[in-house]
């Protein structure tokens, strides 16, 4: 995991590592309480967190975005704001995702590939809620600011064993020309508006990249590690290619990092 770091320079917590490379894979819930899922497409307005409908995104990389300072992972170009922390995350069986962290909640965006028809967070939306609805959470969908959302209460625990005990997550999704983009709210901000307001920020100045090759629907957009971060890990493993195999890393010496200052 390599992170950018926050302004006063200590760790953040982070989100659990639950990035399924899949778009419903992320939680595991239970019982359907709540009514049905509408259809919505994608759409800017102004809400917490955001200026107004003319500035609030996700944005494509092909439109006028707002010129912030943004961190280039590939398919997401995320903002850089004060007090984030800004995490990429690669698993091997889960792929890569983002985790954007604020006090004690986080964020996890993917962006993945979806038909030019567009509404594939309908279908996503129906099938997390199915999701949970299989062991044991409950959900209810909401009028978010980037459209229908998920409000959910899912269980924390293994595969296979998912426990009783609840936590409340938000699932946001958003059409794009070509691509989906999703976020998944943990911690407190999940429930309160006035602490979701700075991830709502984030995921309105997300910019998407996705290319011109073709990619079937659904399939995750790549994620690729910063230039800065690319090097730093580069220049890790070539001093250890210098010594030999008995040679022990000082314990105390930090790992690759990208470290923000402002």
């Amino acid at each position: 995991m390599l992170r950018r770091r926050r302004r006063d320079g200590e760790d953040s917590p982070g989100l659990d590592e639950q990035g399924e490379a899949d778009l419903a894979g992320t939680v595991s819930a239970g019982t359907v309480s709540a009514g049905t899922v509408s259809a919505g497409t994608g759409r800017r307005v102004a809400d917490a967190g955001l200026a107004d409908d003319a500035c609030a995104g996700p944005w494509d990389i092909s439109e006028n975005y707002p010129p912030v300072e943004r961190i280039d992972c590939g398919s997401l170009l995320i903002p850089v704001h004060e007090g984030i922390d800004v995490q990429i995350n690669v698993a091997e069986e889960q792929g890569a995702w983002i985790a954007v962290v604020h006090e004690e909640s986080g964020m996890q965006l993917q962006a993945f590939a979806a038909p030019r028809s567009g509404g594939l967070w309908d279908e996503v939306r129906l099938e997390i809620a199915q999701n949970i609805a299989e062991t044991g959470g409950s959900w209810r969908e909401a009028d978010g600011p980037f459209g229908p959302e998920l409000e959910a209460q899912v269980p924390i625990g293994e595969e296979g064993d998912p426990g009783s005990q609840l936590q409340p997550v938000r699932f946001l999704g958003f059409n794009g020309p070509r691509w989906f983009l999703r976020g998944v709210i943990s911690g407190p901000a999940a429930t309160d508006p006035v602490l979701a307001a700075p991830f709502n920020s984030v995921f309105s100045d997300v910019v998407v990249v996705r290319g011109d090759y073709p990619a079937p629907p659904r399939e995750q957009l790549e994620i690729r590690l910063p230039e800065e971060a690319r090097q730093a890990l580069e220049e890790q493993l070539a001093e250890q290619e210098e010594h030999p195999d008995w040679y022990l890393p000082d314990p105390f010496t930090r790992g690759p990092e990208i470290t923000e200052t402002r």
